[in-house]
């Protein structure tokens, strides 16, 4: 998405300015064209020649250069770029903004394009909060500016509060959905499902799968490029939540049904690429289950222990029953569906050790899906933990494709492929 994009990078003089080389160093290796914009004061803090290195491109910064080129070159720098971000944003750089002030190459830039402009702020705590960079913020965001707020943490100053410089992927999470605000899913409301379900034994154990959210959270990350509004329901998982995605964490197949039933109304796609766990104990010991001893000896008897197990609910079978009239039966409630505003698309996973083919079309059928992804998670290359995966795509006509081994970033993006002609 990244590749030959004409985007120009701002460095403001605050001490997160060195923080900024990391950035720079990333949207050139996703191949961006990366002009790097330095203020006078940035340059106390690093050196261009830094910034130079990590773009493989010139840096600017004086706009009253003897030669007068740099007049010129501005009015260049501005038509071409197709977004603009300052980082860090410092409170001096933020009025100047505001008040459309050009006394720098950055702000006469800014001024002079007609570019997306993203602002990520980092500052003293007590200089982001002050209601004059409050204000001048809330302008520039009625103006169509993107903020990407601070974090909360150490500063320089070493107390501990807000203004913090975003991380790298944050930001670069940002730049991606900016970009991609006009794209094939713009003004779409998606929903993903993504990683696996806890069902709790006690305050300590679980029942639960070895999914790792991987699949799922790609999928949500190339919808929002893609200018959806995602809502990503996900089980518990080692990943950061992705930028600019509406999370929504749960624990159990029953809380997760819950959560599809709550966003499914107005939502055009739903992709279920959890791992729903398939039962659930019969019921939860309220304290740690303790090990069984002999009375005679006090040794373990770990062999006479069990666990009942009851069935979870199929959330894309209750859904097809809801969206066809039916009803899901008398063991659970079902997914609850008022009028929906349109078409929804739905696409299921298959993760499979044996019999793909067969298991998958099955699914298929069985709960009248648009679309099923399926698996063999026996593979070392594919399924669980690993970053590519080895899919089959099922189609409702009775299609099938099987595609070859990729990341899990270009497998998200042949899904979504598949989805936008079925959205029309």
């Amino acid at each position: 998405m990244l590749l030959n994009r004409r985007i120009i990078v701002g460095i403001c003089g605050g001490i997160a300015s060195y923080k900024a080389i990391d950035l720079v160093s990333k949207l050139q290796q996703a191949g961006a064209l990366v002009d790097v914009i330095m203020t006078e004061h940035a340059e106390e803090f690093v050196r261009p020649l830094t910034f130079a290195t990590m773009s493989h491109r010139r840096v600017y910064s004086d706009l009253w250069e003897a030669s007068g080129e740099a007049a010129e070159t501005h009015i260049k720098l501005a038509e071409e770029a197709e977004l603009l971000v300052i980082v860090p944003a410092t409170a001096n750089t933020i009025a100047k903004l505001a008040h459309g002030m050009t006394d720098n190459m950055l702000t006469a830039v800014a001024l002079a394009t007609r570019a997306p402009l993203l602002l990520a702020p980092a500052m003293y705590t007590n200089m982001y909060t002050h209601p004059a960079t409050q204000a001048n913020l809330a302008t520039l965001r009625e103006r169509g500016a993107f903020v990407v707020e601070p974090e909360v943490g150490r500063l320089a100053s070493g107390a501990i509060g807000v203004g913090r410089f975003p991380e790298t992927a944050t930001l670069l999470g940002a730049i991606h959905q900016v970009l991609g605000r006009h794209g094939d899913l713009a003004g779409r409301r998606v929903i993903v499902t993504a990683g696996g379900t806890q069902e709790p034994i006690d305050p300590v154990r679980y029942v639960g799968n070895r999914s790792s959210g991987k699949m799922g959270y790609n999928l949500a990350v190339e919808a929002r490029d893609r200018g959806a509004h995602v809502i990503l329901v996900s089980g518990p998982v080692a990943l950061p939540p992705p930028f600019g995605v509406e999370m929504h964490l749960v624990e159990t197949a029953m809380q997760m049904r819950d959560a599809v039933s709550d966003f499914i109304t107005d939502a055009d796609a739903l992709i279920m690429s959890a791992a729903v766990a398939d039962f659930r104990p019969t019921r939860v010991a309220e304290q740690k289950i303790k090990k069984l001893r002999t009375e005679a000896t006090g040794q373990h008897r770990e062999d006479e222990f069990s666990i009942d197990l009851v069935a979870n609910p199929d959330i894309l079978g209750e859904l097809a029953l809801a969206l066809k009239g039916g009803h899901a039966g008398e063991q659970h409630t079902g997914i609850s569906i008022p009028q929906l505003k349109r078409r929804l698309i739905r696409v299921g996973f298959a993760a499979e050790t044996e019999h793909l083919v067969e298991h998958a079309q099955a699914k298929l059928q069985r709960k009248q899906l648009d679309l099923l992804v399926a698996n063999d998670v026996s593979r070392t290359d594919s399924g669980f933990g690993t970053d590519t995966n080895k899919v089959l795509i099922f189609h409702a006509d009775g299609a099938m494709e099987d595609l070859p081994v990729m990341p899990k970033t270009g497998v998200a993006a042949a899904i979504w492929d598949r989805v936008v002609p079925l959205l029309g």
